[in-house]
Parts: structure tokens; C-alpha cells; sequence
């Protein structure tokens, strides 16, 4: 067994590179610049909205109250006829990315106390650098791509934006796994 304790040097680094690396992958205009395709006339359904004043949060569309209603007939007909969507609004401004890059940090400094905690039950100070690749690298990958496949068979987020996604979490789950084999205390 090998403690927390040992192990906080991998855990920040692991951290500071996935964090980065991110960056980079997700401001590359490549990777993911078709996750979210233009709508027609998004100024249309904007000014369509706008009225509501949609407090931020997420909403179904059409949504029954029961089952009685979700069964009736006048509901289905809403399901044939009527866009079904699941509509996620935000604060109205601009995205907040300070909140956004400090929780995501925040988010891999946890997989990387996860992937360690796991390893260290799993493994003695001194472990073989592959032995430490394989038990951080599976946490990792659970955390950062696993989990996020519920949402294509849940929520209809297309398969394609979800396996890129889980291509990302690959990449970040092979550093996560290369910094703690290397960094692991012996």
C-alpha cells in the first residue's frame, strides 16, 4: 500500500498537464468545432425564447407533469409533432470561463486523487512503472471518458461528440498514467 501522501507530486503535475493539454484540444479548431451545429435561424429561435426569460438550467421539451399525460393523446401528439429537445440555458452574458477553468481544474486534480488513491490501495512504493500505468489509467479513463457515455443513451447526445469525448479522456488518462508510473515513489 502506498499513501496519498507519497503520491502528491504525480497528482499536481498529472493535474497541471491533463489541464493544459485540454486547452489545447479543445481550442484546436478541429477536434470539436462541429459538436454543436448551427441552427437555421438561431436569431429566430433566440428571439422566440427571449421573451421567457429562461432562468439558467436545464429543461425538457415537451415534458408531461405525469403519466396520465405523458399516455394521453394529446401528449403524444406534442412528441409527434413538436421538436423534442432537452434545453440546457445558461447565465445570460458571456460563458463564465474563470469559473469554468477552476472547476475543471479542480476536476482532474480530483480524477488524479482518485487514480491515486486506487493505485495506492492497489500497490507498494516501489511498484513496476506498468503495474502503476495500468491502475491509474483505467481510473482515469472510468472518470474522464467512462462516465460520459450515459449521455448518448440517455440524453440522445450524438454518438459522435461522445466518442470524441472518450478519445479525449483516452489522451488524458495516458498522461494521467504516464506522470504517476514515472513519478511513483520507490
Amino acid at each position: 500500500m502506498t499513501t496519498l501522501d507519497l503520491l502528491w507530486l504525480p497528482i499536481l503535475l498529472s493535474s497541471v498537464l491533463v489541464f493544459f493539454v485540454s486547452a489545447v484540444i479543445n481550442m484546436a479548431p478541429l477536434w470539436h468545432k462541429n459538436d454543436f451545429p448551427r441552427l437555421q435561424d438561431q436569431e429566430g429561435i433566440m428571439n422566440a425564447l427571449r421573451p421567457f426569460n429562461l432562468p439558467p438550467g436545464e429543461y425538457l421539451l415537451p415534458r408531461a407533469t405525469d403519466r396520465k399525460e405523458r399516455e394521453s393523446p394529446e401528449f403524444q401528439a406534442k412528441l409527434k409533432d413538436s421538436p423534442v429537445m432537452i434545453l440546457t440555458v445558461w447565465k445570460y452574458g458571456s460563458t463564465p470561463m474563470g469559473v469554468t477553468f477552476v472547476s475543471w481544474f479542480l476536476y482532474t486534480t480530483a480524477m488524479g486523487i482518485f487514480a491515486a488513491y486506487v493505485a495506492g490501495r492497489a500497490l507498494p512504493v516501489g511498484a513496476e512503472y506498468l503495474q502503476v500505468f495500468r491502475f491509474t489509467g483505467v481510473t482515469a479513463f472510468l472518470g474522464y471518458a467512462a462516465a460520459l457515455w450515459q449521455m448518448s443513451i440517455w440524453f440522445n447526445k450524438p454518438w459522435l461528440s461522445v466518442f470524441k469525448m472518450t478519445c479525449d479522456g483516452i489522451i488524458y488518462a495516458l498522461l494521467t498514467a504516464g506522470i504517476f508510473g514515472w513519478l511513483w515513489p520507490i
